[in-house]
């Protein structure tokens, strides 16, 4: 290998790459390295011609960049600014936000569908966290428990 390629190899994959340019750079067929390395003929069809087009480097290991996210940073950072706005000035009952609802807001607002999965990444991206109502009784008497916890619960603790 060439003094570039023998150093900082960053994972197996790369290494195959790199040593498959090499083979062919010495006179292999294409056919003969696929079978030295145990790969399809077309793999190392296409890191030949990435090596052509890009030289060695281009063989190096790539990180994915996956979709490109289709709401601008602009409008993410307006985002937290709806947000506090509450849930009630968006037409929901109760101002508590839920994804489905986040999710809604963005299509009415940015014209963009994203599931509601995908929202919760982007609120926690934001510094928001996930809100869950709590569940009580409606007949609850808060009154009643405070008196409780006053006179009665001191009583049963110290016979405990």
């Amino acid at each position: 290998m060439e003094k570039n390629l023998s150093g900082q190899i960053s994972n197996w994959r790369e290494g195959r790459r790199f040593r498959a340019w090499e083979l062919v750079q010495t006179g292999w067929r294409q056919k003969d390295v696929a079978a030295a390395l145990g790969v399809s003929k077309g793999s190392v069809s296409q890191w030949v011609k990435r090596a052509k087009v890009g030289g060695w480097e281009s063989l190096r290991h790539r990180k994915g960049t996956g979709a490109r996210p289709r709401l601008t940073p602009e409008q993410r950072a307006q985002i937290p600014h709806l947000l506090a706005q509450g849930a009630e000035s968006f037409g929901f009952r109760g101002d508590i936000w839920t994804q489905p609802r986040v999710t809604e807001v963005v299509r009415r607002i940015f014209n963009v569908s994203y599931h509601s999965s995908q929202v919760g990444r982007i609120l926690k991206d934001c510094g928001w966290s996930r809100q869950k109502p709590m569940r009580r009784a409606t007949q609850r008497d808060e009154e009643a428990i405070h008196r409780w916890r006053e006179e009665r619960w001191p009583q049963i603790k110290k016979r405990l």
